[in-house]
């Protein structure tokens, strides 16, 4: 087999295994995973060799002689009821006190601030600080009050998550901050010493670079994770930040722009003018500092791979500095096809995937793996049929594993899997050779609050849930042929919308994917009644251009020809309807939810679904346009092809190069006219695939990958 394009975790004491499976899997790199060494065996055995750092972490000597060096946090005190007109509050009750410790420096105290939350005002007398605790003389009796503070990360967060999971029992790592003046000297120093040190190192792997996204823990094991946001700025915060963003900004932040009421920033959230300003100050300082470690690792001859996850934040592969700090790779691991579309997009000239499961005993889920009871290669298989769709509409260089390579010992069925795998991507790969796959001339954009900066994604790992309609909506679009691109309200008054055929909103009222008080913007709302006016297609979902204010929740209700009622409609009318079975579009009721707050705006608003009375998908003709309603989307087979018949049908398009059954995709790529048909089902499936020359008649084994030539 070809040494191509896989990178196999080693590990040693298993050199043996360490080589066969490589030979098995076609790796031409062997990399070492966090808790693992490579020996000279594997090392010289004539692979390519990743090593893997984490440059802030594994400096326990240095942090614990600078203290002041460690990363921090804000924090916000549990509420404590005031029943006098003195009130004690215990700043870390409720916190995980391995994970954090409170910065009790005169720098640090300065930025502490206590909030009557019953009045939602700052007190700034009659506060005094000893032994963990905060006093407040002179307070109201029976309102609430709160304590903000900054506190040290004293145990990394990942090497924490690997000890009370996967059982490690080494030494708690710390991590330094690079913005402390002799940490970063000292970085610097320790990465140019291990270059020379290392000379059998082909890829340093950077386990992302400096600032973890933010994991706080409770003390309770009810309520272990208090608050995690994976694409948070939460753990950059510091004194010498807050005071260099003074400097430079014009203006202080408070703890208050980070706790907000002990809500936080979350990224699903529109960020305040405060937030967006310390994202641009931390995204210039990680580039700058990234930029100088990158220089490092070339002086020595050796590329500088950077792992999108965990330490990532500020990082930004999507952002306009990203390409500027000169990584040579960029690894992503990977549960879904957005995942895929994120790493191809970014600019790098090689995109790797890191598959799942990992080789640890218990995955992120808490489930096992590799230990009794799982079935690992029931989960590879599962994930690449995630995968592979998104692969095929836009390729990546590598994929690979990481984690402990004896534990597939026990599990030969899994060693199948991924020979299978690794020997199918590389087929699917290949086809991308001679040209990109054909695209329906549908450009659909998605329009969120982020924009580019935060395309494919909505915020790194936050993808196993229905909470968020709009993740879904990016996985079913990640292997569908269309032209996706990810733009901004801003974005929509530069003028965006003339290279828009589809528009899609999806969120709740108030967040960051619906659009919030961006919609209190009449320029933009004329501008998306304009373009569907004139013959765009807008699709909302959930929630979309949700604002309260005005004499309708959806600001763009006349174009949706729906509303959604939050309790002053109660006594209103509601407009009788039925079912129109006419509209070609398969609907996948499943996908849509149960909303019963919907409510029609007139008579000539089409319903292609409802529940309990309550329209659930809606179709309204807006001038030359269409535009789709819909009550949520929760991705399937069934409801991605929904969404593609929903666009083709709006758009006027003509099925070329697609199956009539929603469990088997196509690509075709008309360079080599080569047809490529995935069954995603786990049973045998037929379809017949439209093409100019005729129908093509397929049969096609469980999960499998088809290349046909035309």
């Amino acid at each position: 087999m070809k040494r191509d394009g896989f990178t196999l975790p080693g590990e040693a004491g298993y050199e043996a295994l360490t080589l066969e499976l490589a030979g098995r899997w076609g790796a031409d790199v062997i990399r070492d995973s966090d808790g693992t060494k490579l020996s000279p065996e594997i090392t010289g055995a004539g692979y390519r060799i990743y090593s893997t750092l984490c440059v802030i972490r594994e400096h326990n000597a240095f942090a614990l002689e600078h203290p002041d060096a460690q990363q921090q946090t804000f924090l916000c005190s549990r509420a404590v009821t005031a029943e006098g007109t003195s009130v004690v509050i215990p700043l870390m009750d409720g916190y995980f006190t391995e994970q954090l410790v409170i910065n009790e420096s005169p720098d640090a105290l300065r930025y502490m601030q206590v909030y009557d939350r019953t009045e939602n005002v700052e007190v700034t007398r009659g506060i005094t600080y000893a032994d963990g605790a905060v006093r407040v003389q002179g307070v109201t009796p029976w309102h609430q009050y709160t304590v903000s503070f900054l506190a040290y990360r004293v145990w990394e967060e990942i090497n924490m998550y690997n000890h009370t999971t996967n059982g490690w029992t080494s030494e708690h790592l710390r991590q330094l901050d690079p913005r402390h003046g002799a940490a970063w000297q000292f970085l610097q120093d320790w990465l140019e010493n291990w270059c020379i040190q290392n000379p059998q190192t082909d890829v340093v792997r950077l386990t992302s670079l400096f600032y973890n996204f933010v994991w706080i823990w409770g003390a309770d094991l009810r309520n272990r994770h208090l608050f995690t946001d994976w694409a948070s700025y939460d753990f950059t915060v510091s004194p010498a930040a807050l005071d260099a963003f003074r400097q430079q900004y014009g203006y202080a932040l408070t703890a208050e722009d980070f706790v907000n009421g002990g809500r936080h920033q979350p990224t699903h959230m529109p960020p305040t003018p405060a937030k967006r300003d310390y994202m641009e100050f931390i995204q210039e300082f990680v580039a700058q500092k990234a930029r100088a470690l990158v220089e490092i690792i070339h002086r020595h001859g050796k590329q500088a791979y950077v792992f999108y996850d965990d330490s990532w934040v500020g990082m930004e592969p999507c952002g306009k500095r990203f390409a500027s700090i000169g990584f040579d790779g960029l690894i992503k691991c990977v549960f879904s096809g957005f995942e895929c579309r994120l790493c191809a997009c970014a600019d790098v000239p090689v995109h790797e995937l890191r598959f799942h499961p990992y080789l640890f005993p218990v995955g992120l889920g808490g489930l096992p793996t590799f230990s009794e009871g799982g079935e690992p290669e029931k989960d590879a298989l599962r994930y690449w049929r995630s995968v592979r769709r998104a692969l095929v509409r836009k390729p990546v260089d590598r994929i690979g594993l990481g984690g402990y390579l004896h534990l597939t010992l026990d599990y030969p069925k899994f060693v199948d899997a991924i020979t299978e795998i690794a020997d199918e991507f590389r087929r699917i790969r290949a086809l991308h050779g001679s040209g990109a796959p054909y695209t329906l001339p549908c450009r659909v954009a998605v329009l969120h609050t982020w924009g580019s900066l935060r395309s494919w994604t909505l915020s790194g790992h936050f993808h196993e849930t229905d909470r968020h309609a709009l993740i879904h909506i990016n996985e079913a679009l990640s292997g569908l042929p269309v032209d996706v691109r990810f733009i901004s309200f801003e974005d929509v008054l530069r003028g965006a919308l003339r290279d828009c055929d589809v528009v899609i909103n999806a969120g709740r009222m108030g967040d960051a994917w619906s659009g919030g008080d961006a919609w209190k913007n009449p320029a933009l709302v004329a501008g998306l009644t304009r373009f569907v006016h004139e013959g765009g297609t807008f699709i909302g979902v959930g929630e979309p251009s949700a604002v309260a204010g005005y004499d309708h929740t959806l600001r763009l209700s006349h174009v949706l020809g729906v509303d959604v009622d939050k309790g002053e409609r109660v006594c209103h009318g509601r407009w009788q309807f039925e079912v129109d079975r006419d509209v070609p579009i398969a609907v996948c009721a499943d996908a849509l939810g149960n909303n019963p707050n919907i409510l029609l705006t007139g008579g000539d608003t089409k319903v292609l679904c409802e529940k309990g009375g309550v329209p659930q998908m809606t179709l309204h003709a807006f001038g030359r346009g269409k535009a789709v309603y819909m009550s949520h989307f929760t991705v399937s087979p069934e409801s991605t092809r929904m969404l593609l018949e929903t666009m083709l049908y709006c758009c006027g398009l003509d099925p070329l190069y697609l199956s009539d059954n929603a469990l088997v995709e196509t690509a075709y790529y008309p360079a080599d006219r080569i047809l490529v048909a995935l069954n995603n089902a786990e049973e045998e499936t037929s379809a017949a695939i439209r093409t100019p020359q005729g129908d093509v008649h397929v049969s096609l084994k469980p999960l499998e990958t088809r290349i046909m030539q035309l």
